[in-house]
C-alpha cells in the first residue's frame, strides 16, 4: 500500500479540480487532518492526503461522488483505513450510509462539512481564522438557512465519533484554519 507525498496528491487535485472554492475546501480540510493527525499521534502525511483528496471526483462525477474516488484509490493501492475514510465521510450522500469505524475517518466527517461553514462564515465576515470566536461558529451551525446544504447532523455524527466535544472541535479548527492562512 501507497501513500502519495503532499506533493504528489497536490497534483492530482489539481488534475481533477479546477474550482478554486473547492481547491480551497480540499487544503482547509487537509489542513484540519494533519492538524487532527498531530494531537492524536498519527500519520500527519496520511490525514493530510486523505483530506486533500476526499473530494477528488466531485467536480467530474458529482452524481457518484465519492464512488470514482474509491475506485481509483484502489486502482492506486492506497491503504484500506483511508479508502474508507473517503467512503464514510460521504455518510447519507450518493447512498453512502457507513458509519465512522476509526479515528480517522471519524476526523474526516468531522471536518469537511464544519469547513465548509467555515469557508461561508469568512466570505461574509472576513476576518482572520485566528479572530474567530467558537460562540460565532456555533450560532452559524444552528442557523439552518447558513449554508444551508451543509449537514449539520453529519458534523455531529463525526464530533462524537472523534471523541471531542463541539466546542473544543470548533476551537481546533480555528487553530488549525489560522495556520493554514499562515503559510
Amino acid at each position: 500500500m501507497s501513500i502519495p507525498t503532499k506533493e504528489e496528491a497536490q497534483k492530482i487535485l489539481e488534475e481533477h479540480v479546477q474550482d478554486e472554492y473547492q481547491s480551497y475546501h480540499a487544503l482547509m480540510v487537509a489542513t484540519a487532518m494533519e492538524g487532527y493527525a498531530e494531537i492524536f499521534g498519527e500519520d500527519k502525511n496520511k490525514w493530510f492526503v486523505t483530506g486533500l483528496l476526499h473530494d477528488v471526483d466531485f467536480e467530474e462525477y458529482p452524481e457518484k461522488h465519492p464512488a470514482q474516488a474509491l475506485t481509483w484509490f484502489k486502482e492506486w493501492g492506497y491503504p484500506e483505513d483511508m479508502i474508507d475514510a473517503v467512503e464514510i465521510h460521504a455518510y447519507g450522500y450518493n447512498g453512502f450510509s457507513k458509519l465512522p469505524d476509526s479515528k480517522l475517518s471519524a476526523a474526516l466527517m468531522a471536518c469537511d462539512e464544519l469547513s465548509g461553514i467555515f469557508y461561508a462564515y469568512r466570505k461574509l465576515n472576513p476576518i482572520p481564522f485566528g479572530e474567530m470566536k467558537v460562540s460565532s461558529i456555533k450560532k452559524r451551525l444552528k442557523e439552518k438557512a447558513f449554508a444551508a446544504k451543509i449537514d449539520r447532523t453529519v458534523i455531529e455524527r463525526g464530533v462524537e465519533a472523534l471523541g471531542v466535544n463541539m466546542d473544543d472541535h470548533i476551537q481546533n479548527l480555528i487553530n488549525f484554519f489560522n495556520i493554514l492562512a499562515s503559510r
